[in-house]
């Protein structure tokens, strides 16, 4: 049975096989032709490779910059790491994280044909780690079998929707329509970052107008822009890194500077292919989910993954890396001169948290909205994350923690009531889980 259950989590992790299933379905609801359900299917898993592809390409070019920052300023301290932690737990807790994926999943399609929150939730990764934190939390509180299994995926299936539709004011304004939903557990700082754009940004113009001097106008090309950018980002660290580290810890053979020309050029082409591939997904799910706002789930909208914003402001993206890295620098700055836990800045979240709150801020508040939305989510997410230290510290987890906003806003709150008893944590979950339906009967205008 474990087995099965195990297999079925991991089907329903990888977002490319979801994300094909859920076009297979929509465009199978729709009567379409045999041949339009097929070359739909795999179009949109292909897009979803692609984008996994230039991810690769994009984490495997940060992750030396992240060597090359921290060796280059001697910085110690604690790096939030999804995937680490997830690892880790998944070692005790892999039965329970799988059974709450899957009824998350299918509560998660229960709220969204019932209630107005019409949201159905794509990334399968981000679904796996809300799983296990959930699963973590719930069984050290004291929860056993069906319990757990049941109430873990009641509330699983609440963060599918609730986050997606904290996101939506904004993204809609990313998109300019009401077809697709951010399905991203970092939303409560791309919320921020979108409120700041907002309140601080009236009459800025987009960082997609940009203009340039006739000398300079190659920088309107995005990919250039981000080249360049990236180009001086890695040979200042390289150069205070050292040669010596290059070659004896990162194992590179070719002259440093050559790495780190290289480098530069290979995280502008991952960012590349990242584009291609959104556009390709957008292209196939917006048609499918027609079948699924007209025979299954009314008005259903997919909630996918962050980088499905970023061809809307690719120069948004640049600049929201880059100033949210520079608030998790000054953010690391003040926690080390008031003492205690440092949180250092991994490049990976800033990369993608600050991008996609960059084009959050630029669409309600321009270049002024991108600049101080992303810096906002720098700040946030570099002391977020000392929230749930001691929750997790407590639960057998030291020294590490979840990076994203959303996780230790779940945490925290699970963790708070964990610590009054399993039976008031259960009963949490329970009137929460039962708000969207009730709101449904006493409201039936249009989706939240």
């Amino acid at each position: 049975m474990s087995s099965v259950i195990s297999f079925i989590s991991e089907l329903l992790s990888s977002p490319q096989i979801l994300l094909g299933l859920i076009v297979l379905v929509g465009l199978a609801a729709q009567r379409k032709p045999f041949n339009e359900v097929v070359r739909g299917t795999l179009k949109a898993i292909l897009g979803f490779v692609i984008i996994g592809a230039g991810a690769g390409i994009l984490v495997g070019s940060l992750d030396y910059f992240g060597q090359l920052f921290q060796e280059a300023f001697s910085l110690t301290g604690v790096v939030p790491n999804n995937e680490a932690i997830v690892a880790t737990a998944l070692e005790d807790y892999a039965t329970y994280t799988a059974g709450i994926m899957i009824i998350g999943m299918a509560a998660n399609i229960l709220i969204a044909r019932f209630s107005r929150l019409k949201y159905i939730f794509l990334t399968g990764h981000h679904t796996l780690f809300m799983a296990a934190l959930i699963a973590v939390v719930l069984k050290v509180a004291g929860l056993e079998g069906v319990l757990l299994y049941v109430l873990g995926g009641m509330a699983l299936g609440l963060t599918m929707v609730l986050f997606p539709a904290l996101g939506q004011r904004y993204m809609k304004e990313v998109t300019g329509s009401e077809d697709i939903a951010l399905g991203h557990f970092s939303t409560a700082t791309y919320f921020l970052s979108g409120l700041s754009g907002k309140l601080f940004g009236k009459g800025s113009k987009s960082t997609e107008e940009m203009n340039f001097p006739q000398s300079l106008s190659f920088l309107r090309d995005s990919s250039v822009a981000i080249a360049l950018t990236m180009l001086i980002m890695y040979v200042i660290t390289t150069l205070f890194a050292g040669p010596q580290f290059v070659a004896d810890e990162l194992g590179v053979t070719d002259n440093y500077l050559v790495f780190a020309f290289i480098q530069s050029l290979t995280f502008a082409a991952g960012v590349y292919i990242v584009l291609q591939g959104v556009r390709m997904v957008i292209s196939e799910i917006v048609p499918a989910f027609k079948g699924w706002s007209d025979k299954i789930v009314p008005d259903a909208k997919p909630a996918l993954d962050c980088p499905i914003v970023f061809p809307y402001a690719p120069n948004a993206v640049l600049i929201g890396f880059v100033v949210s890295f520079i608030g998790g620098i000054i953010g690391m700055g003040i926690l080390i001169l008031v003492g205690g836990i440092v949180i250092l800045p991994g490049i990976i979240p800033h990369f993608f948290l600050g991008a996609t709150a960059g084009v959050f801020g630029n669409a309600t508040g321009g270049r002024r909205g991108a600049v101080i939305g992303s810096f906002v989510n720098g700040i946030a997410i570099s002391f977020l994350p000392l929230l749930l230290l001691p929750i997790l510290g407590d639960l057998g987890f030291e020294n590490t923690t979840f990076g994203d906003a959303d996780f230790v806003v779940v945490g925290s709150i699970l963790g708070l009531f964990a610590g009054w008893g399993k039976w008031v944590l259960a009963a949490l979950i329970g009137v929460l889980f039962a708000i969207p339906f009730v709101d449904a009967v006493l409201n039936k205008e249009k989706t939240v």
